[in-house]
């Protein structure tokens, strides 16, 4: 399993109060990284690793049905995600850093299958992720491919928000 480089616990840990909506989420989300990263280097199948992650962890504090759908997700659409984000990437994909893969495929999966969340959300989210596992300047390669891919399958909702943004 890959470690956490955020050597501090996260604040619902710390403390004994009920984690919030997005500290759940977050942590399923972090979760979900190192379960997909494990996934890619392993082989396993996925009820396995989900099996594993969900015995070996404290996921009290998490949103599991996320961190499930995520896995699930990733792991069932990982072709059509790797060619969703593929056109917008300077290296062959088999040349990506694992970690760099496994959050570009999460952040996919959740612009393309689901909707509900925010673009900028999830763009945010695998920013973060690439700080927490990634290496020095991940994150900003992980933003500029998401970016690009969220042109692309959120046209809409940008267009959105850029004309929401000039009435203000």
């Amino acid at each position: 399993m890959i470690q956490d480089q955020d050597q501090g616990s996260s604040p619902a840990q710390k403390s004994n109060k009920k984690a919030s909506k997005t500290e759940m989420r977050r942590a399923a989300r972090k979760f979900a990284v190192q379960a997909v990263y494990s996934w890619q280097m392993a082989g396993q199948p996925i009820n396995e690793i989900e099996a594993m992650f969900r015995t070996d962890n404290d996921m009290s504090q998490t949103d599991v049905s996320l961190f499930s759908e995520i896995l699930r997700g990733v792991s069932s659409n990982s072709t059509e995600l790797d060619a969703a984000y593929g056109p917008f990437l300077d290296r062959a994909l088999d040349d990506l850093d694992p970690i760099e893969r496994a959050v570009l495929r999460i952040g996919s999966f959740e612009l393309i299958h689901r909707l509900s969340v925010p673009y900028r959300v999830v763009i945010n989210e695998s920013v973060d992720l690439a700080k927490i596992f990634g290496a020095t300047e991940s994150h900003k390669y992980v933003n500029g491919i998401l970016d690009k891919l969220a042109q692309r399958v959120r046209m809409v909702e940008i267009r959105a928000r850029h004309e929401a943004n000039k009435k203000k």
